[in-house]
């Protein structure tokens, strides 16, 4: 059958808008096909990937459920089993419930209230020396012109790594009454007798001070020198050309770059402090007539030294407990930032 011109224009026109539709569905279809072929988006890969999600958290959790039962076991459960205790009373395991008795007897208490002053007195004393003397040796330290910075770093560090026990006899013996300080002291004339460093309240006090400071200065040090090798040397650098001297620069820079790190050992030495034990046990053994006891030594005392009174011992290390909140609370007041 043969078209007309207008037939074969119609008929041409209607196949050419099929074949335009046509092709318009093509794009879409062929989306359609390749997101259903994407690996893990089919309706039967959502229980493997819910599968795979837990057992990634099973594996983390391995990893952590060990020393989390560890830290729980001895360390919480000590604290709560102390809690307990210092509402007991008694001698040895003979043990009473006896409520907040052991608390009003804290206060009343004529030898806690002295180890109280004399643990205050170290701390009010001791950590703000060590802090400045650490954070004063560490910009000497990061000085780039300074030789043998190595070899300074590790005699001033080494203290921290020295026992305990054994720089306290140290420090005994050094000053004691024919000791080498007294010696020295008496050499260079500045002293007509030797000091009573172990016998005399306030020199004992001193002497506890100075070891303690020995020991810790090192360990604090270390903080601060690594914080400054991360400062932008370019701070100082524009702080120069302004016009800006050293003093300034380290109190206007250096020290506000610091304060995370100084707040950090602020509260580290003062939980050290407040639990300051070793050197007090091994110099003056607490004494002159308990001018140098502190509270952990008051502990030790009724526990082991007295009669066993394990209650109130337990209540005496619930202070340590109050006293340290306090003065991290204390702390970060005075820091004046809440977020570090």
């Amino acid at each position: 059958m043969e078209l007309t011109d207008y037939q074969a224009d119609e008929r041409g026109f209607f196949l050419l808008e099929q074949g335009w539709e046509l092709m318009n569905m093509m794009p879409a279809k062929a989306s359609q096909t390749m997101t259903a072929e994407k690996p893990g988006q089919g309706p039967g890969t959502a229980r493997p990937n819910r599968k795979l999600k837990i057992k990634n958290g099973a594996v983390g959790w391995s990893f952590i459920v060990i020393a989390a039962g560890l830290i729980c076991l001895f360390y919480f459960y000590p604290m709560v089993q102390a809690l307990l205790l210092s509402f007991q009373s008694g001698t040895g395991a003979n043990l009473q419930f006896t409520g907040i008795d052991n608390y009003t007897r804290l206060l009343k208490d004529p030898t806690f209230l002295t180890t109280l002053k004399n643990t205050v007195i170290f701390l009010i004393v001791q950590v703000p020396v060590m802090i400045i003397l650490a954070l004063f040796l560490s910009v000497l330290l990061n000085n780039k012109t300074l030789k043998w910075k190595g070899l300074f770093r590790t005699a001033i560090f080494l203290p921290c790594v020295t026992s305990l026990v054994a720089y306290s006899v140290i420090f005994k013996y050094l000053f004691s009454q024919d000791g080498i300080i007294n010696i020295m002291l008496m050499k260079l004339a500045l002293i007509s007798e030797p000091i009573s460093w172990l016998t005399d309240p306030f020199w004992a006090k001193v002497t506890i001070i100075v070891a303690i400071t020995w020991r810790w200065t090192g360990y604090n040090m270390i903080f601060y020198l690594s914080a400054l090798q991360n400062v932008d040397q370019s701070i100082y650098e524009a702080a120069k050309m302004d016009g800006a001297s050293s003093f300034q620069q380290f109190f206007r820079i250096t020290v506000p770059m610091l304060k995370p790190i100084i707040l950090f050992t602020s509260i580290t030495s003062t939980i050290g402090t407040l639990q300051l034990f070793d050197e007090v046990m091994n110099i003056t053994a607490g004494g002159p007539a308990n001018a140098t006891m502190t509270i952990s030594q008051y502990i030790y005392n009724l526990s082991f030294k007295y009669t066993p009174d394990f209650g109130y011992a337990a209540t005496v290390s619930y202070a340590i407990v109050i006293l340290i909140v306090i003065f991290s609370i204390i702390q970060f007041k005075v820091a004046g930032d809440r977020n570090e």
